[in-house]
């Protein structure tokens, strides 16, 4: 026994006639003793690593099935040319998938993965992979997994796992890459901008005057890191009228807008726990009845008021029909949205109490339009308010689970990025419901 091992049961009272099993012999016994530092080379297929209803399996057999022409659309290299292969897409977009369903948002993390987890190297099937190219493909091809998303809800449609008939929307914001310490007012952006192009030029002139003053590479990443650094200041500075109208709009001067230097499109919002961080408002839309999320989007303000209406459009944009019913918070309930959607969306969302307690708040009140009233009427009634249950019920859940899976902070810069990633959430999410379904449009063919 090691003496690491000892110290475990050093103060463990020893059994009482207990003696060394071992026999009293001239000459010490021979045993064998376990070396478990011994390297061992163990011939194994890939296929038999994983169990065969093994959820990476599943995967797998849900991107064969899919369209990816327009990934393979992009590859430069050809029979015959005389570019290097390139990785099959069906590799990157599996790995990302069952990534997501894993909780690892880390380009480096996935690459380690692909060597050390028997799930991944499965995925791979022997083909390496490096984190750039892990990195380019998830944030970079966010076209193609919107269609993807639209594509696979469509199907559920046509196949009447999903009905559109009542679908649940709430925001969930989540934690931007960006400090609190990164946003300045106008006056410090600009002296950064200015400090970041005297480091650049400084940089450029040192490779000028001693060329082996560093190493070629890291020279080029200082120099890479210094104009990307400059680059985020622009945009931030490119964001700083924006917010200064928000302040205007806050009845603040316009002078205390501050705007980040990481993140220029991140926004200092309240988060559950109370707190006051930079972050996103994800928006997901969800089917009641199966749970699937059919619509997305996020936006850098906080407050959930005037997301309805273009969540709805949305959905008729991605499939030609709009829900009968919407289920929202109390953050929803804009008058204004309740009467556009009148005609064609019944909107369930809780009526604000009034000041006066005497007065019922289901009760139309004077200026109100049908559309309001009627609304009011309507969330008084028993039938209104079992049917508001399925709101928490629904949204509740998908957002939990999303979080749950890793969606606590964002690990990419820029709303087009983040809605990207996003994107890898519903699409993880829509695949073990589509599972759950309909399993033979699910089944991994042999």
């Amino acid at each position: 026994m090691s003496s690491s091992n000892a110290e475990l049961f050093e103060d463990l009272p020893m059994v009482p006639g207990a003696a060394d099993p071992r026999p009293a012999l001239s000459a010490a016994p021979r045993v064998q003793v376990p070396n478990r530092n011994q390297l061992q080379l163990r011939p194994s297929d890939l296929e038999s690593l994983l169990a065969e209803d093994h959820t990476a399996r599943l995967v797998w057999g849900f991107v064969e099935k899919q369209d990816l022409s327009a990934l393979y659309a992009g590859i430069k290299a050809v029979e015959g040319g005389r570019w290097r292969s390139a990785i099959a897409p069906e590799i990157l977009l599996s790995l990302w998938l069952y990534a997501t369903l894993e909780g690892v948002g880390s380009a480096r993390a996935l690459a380690r993965l692909c060597d050390a987890h028997d799930a991944y190297r499965w995925l791979c099937g022997g083909v390496r992979v490096n984190h750039h190219t892990l990195s380019d493909f998830r944030v970079g091809e966010g076209a193609f997994l919107d269609r993807l998303l639209t594509a696979n809800v469509a199907s559920l449609l046509a196949s009447g796992a999903v009905t559109m008939k009542r679908v649940a929307q709430d925001g969930m914001r989540v934690r931007a890459y960006a400090g609190a310490a990164s946003f300045r007012r106008q006056e410090k952006l600009k002296q950064c901008q200015a400090d970041a192009r005297q480091q650049v030029e400084q940089l450029k002139g040192e490779v000028h005057d001693d060329p082996d003053a560093t190493n070629r590479r890291q020279q080029a990443a200082r120099e890479r890191a210094a104009r990307e650094r400059e680059a985020r200041i622009a945009k931030a500075l490119a964001q700083l009228p924006k917010a200064e109208q928000i302040k205007r709009k806050q009845g603040k001067p316009a002078e205390s807008a501050r705007v980040s230097t990481t993140d220029a499109e991140a926004t200092v919002m309240k988060m559950a726990d109370g707190g006051f961080r930079p972050a996103f408002n994800v928006q997901l839309a969800t089917d009641t009845a199966s749970q699937v999320i059919v619509g997305i989007d996020v936006v850098a303000t906080g407050s959930d008021l005037g997301q309805l209406v273009p969540m709805v459009e949305q959905i008729e944009q991605r499939y030609a029909q709009r829900p009968s019913e919407a289920l929202v918070d109390g953050g929803f309930a804009k008058h204004e949205d309740i009467e556009a959607l009148a005609a064609t969306t019944t909107v369930y969302a809780p009526v604000q109490q009034p000041g006066n307690a005497d007065r019922d708040a289901h009760v139309a009140r004077p200026g109100d339009s049908p559309a309001i009233a009627a609304w009011r009427e309507r969330m008084g009634t028993d039938d209104a308010k079992a049917i508001y249950k399925e709101r928490a019920a629904t949204a509740e859940c998908v957002n939990a689970i999303a979080r749950n899976r890793g969606l606590q902070r964002f690990t990419v810069r820029g709303l087009d990025k983040v809605k990207v990633v996003v994107t890898w959430y519903a699409l993880a999410h829509n695949l073990m419901r589509l599972f759950v379904l309909a399993p033979p449009v699910a089944a991994v063919s042999g």
